[in-house]
């Protein structure tokens, strides 16, 4: 009888992850739903086009940027007028990370994340490229996938080496050794 109440224990033990991970997988429709919005918002960032990007965004969200908060669709659009009179956007691409989007509490909200790349150049100056990380907060208002939550972060370029370490090593090691 021991036996069997264990058995069953750990059957059990089993059962739950696999059921908390059926809960939070995300449709296939909603996935190329959320597709969809992902390459709708790189196209209005291309067009640097504020009123479109903020028409992505519910009236309470909160874009997360690389200077910080900002608070509310007014404002985000606000965010990006004032960046696009500064700079130009094109070439605006996101990749989704391996992992799947995921449900946060019922399935009209869903968590995704992955890498961004853009190319922006000012009234002046070469073209920059610069590309980071990004994760954000869908929730489904009616038939449409709003965002509630925005977060990004620009990756550093590399830092360039110093200038002629490399040289200055390399010749250390080619030094001929003193024998007397």
């Amino acid at each position: 009888m021991r036996l069997l109440g264990a058995l069953v224990g750990l059957l059990i033990s089993f059962a739950l992850p696999i059921f908390a991970q059926q809960k939070e997988t995300v449709d296939p429709q909603t996935i190329e739903q959320l597709i969809a919005f992902g390459k709708k918002y790189d196209e209005a960032e291309n067009n640097n086009d504020a009123a479109a990007l903020a028409a992505f965004f519910t009236e309470d969200a909160v874009f997360v940027t690389n200077t910080g908060p900002v608070y509310g669709r007014q404002a985000i659009e606000k965010w990006f007028t004032d960046d696009f009179q500064e700079w130009h956007h094109s070439n605006k691409l996101h990749k989704d990370d391996q992992n799947p989007p995921r449900i946060i509490g019922t399935a009209d909200n869903i968590a995704l994340s992955g890498e961004w790349s853009v190319t922006i150049q000012g009234k002046t100056g070469d073209p920059i490229q610069v590309k980071g990380h990004y994760s954000v907060i869908f929730t489904r208002e009616g038939n449409d996938w709003k965002l509630r939550m925005s977060t990004w972060n620009v990756t550093p370029a590399p830092a360039a080496p110093e200038a002629g370490r490399t040289q200055r090593i390399n010749q250390e090691i080619s030094k001929p050794t003193d024998t007397n």
